[in-house]
């Protein structure tokens, strides 16, 4: 079982991440944190990488939902949206897929919020795809 949903993109990085904060706005998610994480290992271990930011992402609701079922839970709820460089003008987004914290914890009473979750985000994710170059 693969543990992402992904698509690329031929568009840069900078407007990549903008456009990906916008659909995930519009199928209900924020975005709680924002890591840089060339700028963070550049800072702390003066290493270079492509660019990529990790976006945290949450739909309270279904995160509600799912801690209601398993407090635990938050260890694995799907909210890492990464935004990474891959080429001259190509972007990578990808998404932890919902349906790993299904397979995981064995909970199938996780199951509608997965669902639900990998909707949104393969919605999101779609949209970037329809976005022209």
């Amino acid at each position: 079982m693969g543990y992402a949903l992904t698509t690329e993109v031929a568009r840069p990085f900078d407007e990549v991440l903008e456009q990906t904060r916008a659909a995930l706005a519009g199928h209900g998610f924020g975005i709680l944190t924002e890591i840089d994480m060339a700028s963070t290992l550049k800072a702390k271990l003066d290493v270079e990488i492509e660019r990529q930011v990790i976006l945290g992402a949450c739909r309270p609701p279904l995160a509600h939902q799912a801690l209601q079922v398993d407090p635990s839970i938050g260890l694995l709820l799907p909210c890492n949206v990464v935004v990474r460089a891959i080429d001259v003008g190509r972007t990578r987004v990808e998404a932890m897929d919902p349906d790993t914290m299904v397979t995981l914890t064995g909970n199938p009473a996780l199951a509608d919020v997965a669902a639900d979750a990998r909707t949104r985000l393969t919605d999101a994710l779609r949209d970037l795809d329809r976005i022209p170059a």
